[in-house]
């Protein structure tokens, strides 16, 4: 029984760092998309040299998305997903906010125990 449960611990971590990590890369895309509006929209001229929120977010957003990666090639191994199913989880980081459709779908196929 209890190699069960010390068996059931490190998937148990590895899918509620996941589901974390790919849920804060999803809002770090936000905040990013948010600052960026704001330096080529809003702002009157994007080229005076105000960078305003941009280099704050995109610093944020470029540390979560590596521990993102990190954490899929964890899960990769320690959840004995199939490469495809890897190769996706990679890919869902590029795209705004795929980082919360790839998490729902393998949680959906119980590819998240």
């Amino acid at each position: 029984m209890t190699a069960l449960i010390e068996t059931a611990r490190p998937s148990t971590r590895t899918r509620r760092a996941f589901t974390v990590v790919a849920r804060a890369e999803a809002v770090s895309w936000f905040f990013l998309l948010v600052a960026m509006f704001f330096k080529w929209v809003v702002q009157e001229d994007p080229h005076s040299g105000i960078e305003g929120g941009v280099p704050v977010a995109g610093a944020v957003h470029g540390t979560i998305f590596v521990a993102y990666v990190v954490t899929a090639l964890v899960a990769w191994r320690q959840l004995r997903w199939p490469l495809r199913t890897t190769f996706l989880a990679l890919a869902a980081g590029v795209p705004p906010f795929f980082t919360l459709l790839f998490e729902r779908q393998v949680t959906k196929r119980g590819l998240l125990p």
